[in-house]
């Protein structure tokens, strides 16, 4: 008669429950017929050996802090408690419960192939050093491959990750990662990101940096010897949804990245809480962006970005005073600042970089009432770190505000940027500079080509005769002149 033993566990007595193809059981103690079973596969230090085996693959130090149990039904699995692996005395990741599958028969010939890799309640802390290298590396080339593996699941995982070049960091909770037919190359001198093939799906509640919460995270990757393919990448961001796919190969001397992403209906009021605490309005965005960029060090991959970037609005509410109550009276009052109104085409596609500089607050807090922004466009040209304007500008009821210059990515730097008023021609009546650094811009004095006397609406109808019919035009986008 067949009989299977189920191990239940090895720091103590063992129970064995010999399952019975009529279905009774019976549960004896038998340390003798353990310590045979033990001896074959494990030794007769089971947890010693466990670590041992873990840590020999992996080239790590695997510390088991609580029990290992050892089963053969329906196949043989070791469950390990509180797991620990360590560095070169960096922790990369614990687990409260850790599982592995391993075929039975391979071990007959000192062969070990897993079947599957299981953690639950995990913590993953992954660095980028100063030198670009990750804490996960290890100082020589493998010493073997390790086996392969059909499947490796975590779940209620968190992954913290730091780079110390750029000092950048990001968190995300609650995450679950299934990876299928995972495999490692018998190239022992690749590194770890060139040596792996795999599928697997990602799902996150929420995943955190400094100035960006996204949740609802999912996307699937396919992986294989260094290139990795997120396909298609879906969250929510900013109250709106976002989804793209990214590329980053690692196949050659340098990384290379790809990213396509767009962001529908995100809302503005969303967007600039972390920009100012005071409520600034609100509406509906869409932002896409398609870019490329490769580097070893975060400056290579600033120097060669290269793509575009855009972002489009209508019918907002911005919280920063009338604005054509303000221009309507600007030649006698100049009180009011076009560099305020440019910054919000600075906030759109290339982020709060460039915002962090200039002072948003000061904005929403000296401003009374509210401006309805009737069209919004923000289209960039990304070459070699620098963004060149395409077509940036915005129009209320009654004005249309555009901008030109180069935001200057690697240098940190405004490159001859103009924020002007413009009628109905495109031609400037009012502009004003901004140039210096992203941290410390200066802005120049408005500069006045027109006379604004009289209601700014009748002005727009009569451009032609105040320029005699000529003029240098500011800007010749999309963003018609208002009716």
């Amino acid at each position: 008669m067949i009989r299977f033993l189920l191990i239940l566990r090895t720091d103590r007595d063992v129970k064995i429950t010999e399952a019975h193809p009529l279905g009774c059981r019976r549960t004896r103690r038998s340390s003798h017929s353990i310590a045979v079973v033990v001896l074959l596969i494990l030794g007769v230090n089971a947890k010693r050996q466990v670590q041992t085996l873990v840590s020999d693959a992996l080239e790590m130090e695997v510390n088991v802090g609580g029990r290992v149990d050892i089963g053969f039904f329906p196949s043989l699995h070791i469950t390990m408690e509180n797991v620990q692996i360590r560095n070169r005395g960096s922790e990369i990741a614990s687990a409260a419960q850790a599982s592995l599958g391993i075929e039975l028969f391979p071990l007959l010939h000192a062969e070990v192939r897993m079947d599957s890799i299981g953690l639950k309640h995990v913590r993953i802390s992954i660095q980028r050093q100063r030198d670009g290298k990750f804490n996960f590396e290890t100082r020589t080339a493998l010493k073997r491959t390790f086996p392969d593996v059909a499947r490796i699941f975590l779940s209620d995982a968190t992954l913290l990750y730091t780079d110390q070049q750029s000092g950048k960091a990001l968190e995300a909770d609650f995450c679950d990662l299934n990876v299928h037919h995972l495999q490692l190359s018998k190239n022992k001198s690749a590194t770890p990101l060139k040596i792996l093939t795999f599928t697997g799906v990602l799902a996150c509640e929420e995943i955190r940096t400094k100035d960006l919460v996204l949740s609802q995270v999912n996307f699937s990757i396919d992986g294989k010897e260094g290139v990795f393919d997120l396909n298609p990448v879906t969250m929510r961001v900013f109250g709106g949804q976002g989804s793209g796919d990214i590329r980053a190969d690692f196949s050659g001397s340098v990384p290379e990245y790809h990213v396509r992403y767009s962001l529908s209906k995100f809302h503005l009021a969303e967007f600039f809480k972390t920009l100012s605490p005071r409520n600034v309005g609100d509406g509906p965005m869409d932002f896409s962006a398609n870019m490329s960029m490769k580097g070893k060090t975060t400056d290579e991959i600033v120097r060669s970005a290269g793509g575009e970037a855009s972002l489009h609005a209508h019918d907002l509410t911005l919280g920063i005073g009338d604005i054509d109550k303000e221009l309507s009276s600007y030649e006698s009052s100049q009180s009011f600042n076009l560099v305020d109104v440019g910054a919000f085409f600075f906030a759109g596609p290339l982020g709060v970089v460039i915002t962090k500089g200039y002072n948003f607050a000061s904005i929403f807090q000296s401003s009374r009432g509210s401006s309805q922004i009737r069209t919004l466009v923000s289209k960039w040209n990304i070459e070699h770190g620098v963004a060149q304007a395409k077509d940036v500008a915005m129009a209320t009821k009654e004005n249309r505000i555009a901008l030109n210059g180069e935001l200057d990515f690697v240098n940190g730097r405004f490159r001859e940027v103009t924020v002007a008023l413009i009628d109905a021609q495109g031609c400037p009546r009012v502009q004003q500079k901004i140039r210096g650094s992203f941290s410390k811009p200066e802005v120049e004095r408005p500069s006045i080509l027109t006379s604004l006397t009289g209601p700014t609406r009748k002005l727009l109808r009569h451009a032609e005769s105040l320029f005699g019919g000529h003029c240098d035009v500011f800007y010749a986008g999309s963003v018609a002149p208002p009716h």
